[in-house]
C-alpha cells in the first residue's frame, strides 16, 4: 500500500530553441508539441476499431458500411496510416474495393498483401501515384505492373511508381512499355537488368529514373531518353562493367538532366565521380549531385566544380576527403550533405534517411560532434529517430543511433525536446533492445537513456517491458555504475505500474528482489550507505508496494533478517523510514504477517515507534496497527499486545497535526487496507492510526485521495466513524475533518464531476 514516491525534479516546460539561431529545431518543437489534427485522430480512431465497424463478406474480408464514402483526399491519408500502423492485409485491404474510397495515391509500403488483394482493392481507382517499396513477397513485382496495366486509365496517367527492394522472381522480366504516363521511376534494390533499362528508357514522359543497387552492367540505354530525363540515380551499380570514362561518355550526353546521384560505398573506391569532376563541360546546369563514397575527391577539384556551376544547390560528399574547406561553409544557398560540420551532418541524415550505409555514417560522425554537446537539437533527435524507424534490423544503425540519443538528450537537454518525440526515441530505443537481444553495448546505452529524470516522469512508452529489461539487466551484470543506474530506473519505473503488471513480470521480478537484497547485505556488510545503498531500500520499499508475491518472495529469500541488520548498523531516521515502509508492505498481507512476530522485529519495531522523527514513528505505528489489528497472531502474548497498543497510542497523542510534513512523501495506491482498521471499533488505537494516516496524504493532496475514497467505498465507513457512538472522541474528529476536507476541495476546485459526491 505504501510506496516511496521520487520527487519531480525537472521542469515540465519545453524550452524552445531561439527561432533565428535555430529555425528549423524551433519548427520541429512546435510541430512535435502541437496536437494531431482532428481529421488524423479520426482516422487513426477508425483504424483501431476497423474490426468493429465494418461488416465480412462471405470470403472473410472487410466491409466498409454501404453509407459511408470518404473523398479522395481523405481516402489516401487513410490509406496511409493503416499501412504505417502496420494495418494493412488481405482482410482490411479490401474496404477499398468498389467506389466508396477514390484514391490517387496508394501507398503500401511494407504490407504483406497478396497480389489478387492488391488487384481487388487498388487496381480500378484512377491512381496517379504507387508506393510499393520493400512490399511482402506475396505481391512480387511483375503481378503489381500487371495488376496497374490491366486498367487503361493507369497506363495512360500512372505518374509515379516505387519499388524498390519488391520481390523479383527469378527469370522474370519486367514490361513497363505500357505505362505511357510513367514520370518518376524507382526500382532500388530490385533484380533489374539492362533489358528492363532498355525497356524502361522507351517511356516517352519518363524524368526521374533510380536504377541503385540494381544488377544493371551497361547504362548507354538512357541514351535513348537523353532529351527528357532530368534526374537520374545510380548509388552503388556494383555490376556496372562500364569504365568511368564511358560512363562520363553517356552522362554527359544526357541533355535535360538536373540531378545525378552516383555515390556509392567507400569500399568499392569507385573513380567515377573523380572523372566526373574532371570535366569542364558537363551537366552544365546540374542543380543537384551526389558523389558521396567516391575515391580521390578533393576540397580543390569539387570547388572548381562548383564554381563553374551557378545553379548547383546540393552536394552530397559524405565519406569524402572533401567537403572541409571555408568554401563549403560560406557558399550561400549550397546545401551539402558531408561530415565537416553539424549542418553538414544533419543535411546527410536527412538526405540519406532510406540509405542505411550512408546514414550510419552520418550517425558516426554526429556522434563525435555531440559527444560533449550542451546545445539542444530537436531536429537532429528527429532525424536520428526517422533513420532508427527506416532501418530497424541493420545493427549499426541502431547501436550509433542509440548512442547519438544518448548523447541528444543527456543531462538537462530533454528538456528542450518535446514529450512527443521523447516518446517516439524511446520507444524505438525499446524496439531495438527486443531485434537485438544480446548486444550489450545497445543495452547500456538504452538503460543510459532511461535514467534520465524528464523521459522517466513525462514520457509515455512501454514501462512493462523496459521495467522488464531493466530487471533482467540488473541480474547479469554487476558494474557498479550501471549497478546503481538500474536500481535507480527500477524504483521509478515500478511505480508506474500496476501491482497486476508488475506481477506479470515474474521471474524478472523475483530475480530482481534477489539480487537487490544481495547488494543490501554486502553493502549492510560493508558498512556503506551509498547512493545505490539508498536506490536499493527505495526498490524494494516500491516492488513490495501492493503486491503479495514480492512480499512473499523477500521473505523466502530472508529479507527480513537482512533489513533487521540494516536497523543495526544504520540509525539514520532515512533509512529507518524506508525500512519500515517495506515492513509495512508485508504487514499488510494477511498471510505473511506472521512473519513480523519475531521477537527481533517487534522489538526494533517498538522501539522505533517513539522516535522523535515523525515519518520513522508513522511507519513503525501501521506495521503495529495491521499487527495488533489480527488477534490470532498475539493468541499467547495478549500482555504484550496491550502494552504495545498503549505505546501506540501514546505515539499518536504525540503527533503533531495530520496536516504536519514529513521528510519521506507518502503516497498510496489504495486504501483498501486501511478499512479493516477503520471498522476496528473495539481497537480505537488500531482505528485512530488509519484514521490519521488518511487524514494526513487527504489534506496534503485532496485532489487524488478524497477521489480515491469515494471510488473505493471509504465515505460510509468516514461517516459512520464520524456518528458511531462507541467511536472515540478524537477518531470521531479525524474522520469529521477528512469529510470537511472533501467539502472544501469541492467546493474551492468546483470539481463535482471528477466522482460521484457523496451526501455528507
Amino acid at each position: 500500500m505504501v510506496h516511496f514516491l521520487h520527487p519531480g525534479r525537472s521542469p515540465r516546460n519545453i524550452v524552445l530553441p531561439d527561432a533565428q539561431k535555430d529555425a528549423l529545431g524551433c519548427s520541429v518543437v512546435q510541430e512535435e508539441a502541437s496536437p494531431y489534427s482532428l481529421v488524423t485522430i479520426c482516422l487513426k480512431f477508425l483504424i483501431a476499431n476497423l474490426e468493429k465497424l465494418c461488416s465480412e463478406r462471405p470470403d472473410g474480408t472487410l466491409c466498409l458500411p454501404e453509407p459511408w464514402s470518404f473523398p479522395q483526399e481523405i481516402a489516401d491519408q487513410f490509406l496511409g496510416l493503416m499501412t504505417w500502423h502496420g494495418k494493412l492485409n488481405d482482410r482490411t485491404a479490401s474496404i477499398f474495393r468498389g467506389s466508396q474510397m477514390k484514391l490517387k495515391l496508394v501507398n503500401i509500403q511494407k504490407a504483406k498483401i497478396s497480389a489478387a488483394a492488391f488487384i481487388k482493392a487498388f487496381c480500378h481507382h484512377k491512381l496517379t501515384e504507387v508506393d510499393a517499396t520493400e512490399v511482402e513477397c506475396d505481391l512480387p513485382i511483375p503481378d503489381i505492373l500487371s495488376g496497374l496495366c490491366s486498367n487503361s486509365w493507369i497506363q495512360q496517367n500512372l505518374q509515379n511508381l516505387f519499388l524498390g527492394s519488391a520481390s523479383m522472381p527469378q527469370d522474370s522480366r519486367l514490361f513497363f512499355g505500357q505505362l505511357t504516363g510513367l514520370r518518376v521511376l524507382s526500382v532500388v534494390s530490385v533484380d533489374f537488368h539492362n533489358g528492363d533499362l532498355a525497356n524502361v528508357c522507351q517511356l516517352p514522359k519518363l524524368e526521374s529514373l533510380d536504377i541503385s543497387n540494381t544488377l544493371v552492367t551497361d547504362i548507354s540505354a538512357l541514351l535513348t531518353c537523353k532529351d527528357h530525363l532530368k534526374f537520374l540515380s545510380m548509388h552503388y551499380l556494383k555490376c556496372l562493367t562500364m569504365t568511368g570514362p564511358q560512363v562520363i561518355s553517356v552522362i554527359s550526353k544526357l541533355n535535360c538532366l538536373l540531378h545525378l546521384d552516383i555515390s556509392d560505398h567507400r569500399q568499392l573506391k569507385s573513380d567515377l565521380a573523380f572523372h566526373l569532376l574532371q570535366q569542364n563541360d558537363i551537366l552544365p546546369n546540374v542543380v543537384s549531385l551526389d558523389i558521396s563514397g567516391g575515391s580521390q575527391i578533393t576540397d580543390g577539384a569539387v570547388e572548381l566544380f562548383v564554381r563553374q556551376r551557378p545553379a548547383l544547390r546540393f552536394l552530397g560528399l559524405l565519406a569524402t576527403d572533401a567537403g572541409y574547406s571555408d568554401f563549403f561553409t560560406t557558399k550561400q544557398g549550397l546545401r551539402v550533405a558531408g561530415g565537416a560540420n553539424m549542418n553538414q551532418i544533419s543535411e546527410a541524415l536527412n538526405h540519406y534517411r532510406n540509405r542505411s550505409c550512408f546514414f550510419k555514417e552520418a550517425l558516426y560522425r554526429l556522434f563525435t560532434e555531440t559527444f560533449s554537446t550542451q546545445v539542444i537539437m530537436p531536429a537532429v533527435l528527429k532525424l536520428v529517430a526517422i533513420g532508427m524507424r527506416n532501418h530497424p534490423l541493420d545493427l549499426a544503425v541502431q547501436f550509433t543511433a542509440s548512442a547519438c540519443a544518448l548523447n541528444l538528450t543527456r543531462q538537462g537537454l530533454a528538456k528542450g525536446m518535446p514529450v512527443r518525440l521523447l516518446s517516439e526515441v524511446t520507444s524505438l530505443l525499446l524496439k531495438a533492445l527486443k531485434n537485438f537481444p544480446q548486444y550489450p553495448q545497445l543495452q547500456k546505452n538504452c538503460l543510459l537513456c532511461l535514467t534520465n529524470s524528464r523521459i522517466l516522469a513525462d514520457v509515455p512508452f512501454d514501462r512493462f517491458y523496459a521495467a522488464k529489461f531493466v530487471m533482467g539487466w540488473l541480474c547479469r551484470h554487476e558494474d557498479p555504475k550501471m549497478q546503481t543506474m538500474a536500481v535507480s530506473v527500477i524504483s521509478i519505473l515500478v511505480l508506474q505500474l500496476s501491482p497486476e503488471r508488475i506481477l506479470q513480470l515474474k521471474e524478472e521480478l523475483f530475480s530482481a528482489i534477489k539480487e537487490l537484497l544481495v547488494i543490501l547485505k554486502q553493502k549492510t556488510t560493508e558498512k556503506l550507505h551509498d547512493i545505490t545503498f539508498l536506490f536499493t531500500l527505495k526498490a524494494l520499499w516500491n516492488l513490495t508496494d501492493e503486491c503479495p508475491a514480492a512480499c512473499k518472495h523477500f521473505v523466502e529469500h530472508q529479507g527480513l533478517p537482512i533489513f533487521i541488520q540494516v536497523l543495526e548498523t544504520f540509525p539514520e531516521s532515512a533509512i529507518q523510514s524506508k525500512v519500515l515502509g517495506l515492513l509495512n508492505n508485508i504487514a499488510e498481507v494477511t498471510e505473511l504477517s506472521c512473519a513480523l512476530m519475531s521477537s527481533e522485529v517487534l522489538q526494533h519495531v517498538s522501539s522505533l515507534l517513539h522516535s522523535k522523527e515523525i515519518e520513522v514513528s508513522y511507519f513503525a505505528a501501521g506495521i503495529i496497527a495491521h499487527l495488533t489489528s489480527n488477534k490470532q497472531l498475539w493468541k499467547y502474548r495478549g500482555r504484550q499486545r496491550k502494552t504495545v497498543l498503549r505505546d501506540l497510542h501514546a505515539a499518536i497523542q504525540n503527533w503533531p497535526s495530520s496536516s504536519c510534513k514529513m521528510s519521506s512523501l507518502v503516497t498510496y495506491r489504495s486504501f483498501k487496507p486501511f478499512f479493516p482498521l477503520l471498522g476496528n471499533f473495539c481497537q480505537p488505537e488500531v482505528q485512530l492510526w488509519a484514521l490519521w494516516a488518511l487524514c494526513h496524504v487527504c489534506s496534503k493532496n485532496p485532489s487524488k485521495y478524497c477521489k480515491m475514497l469515494v471510488e473505493e467505498g471509504g465515505f460510509p465507513l468516514l461517516c459512520n466513524i464520524r456518528d458511531h457512538k462507541r467511536a472515540h472522541p478524537q477518531a470521531q474528529q479525524l474522520a469529521a475533518s477528512i469529510l470537511d476536507d472533501f467539502r472544501m476541495h469541492f467546493m474551492n476546485y468546483q470539481k463535482p464531476s471528477v466522482c460521484q459526491v457523496p451526501v455528507l
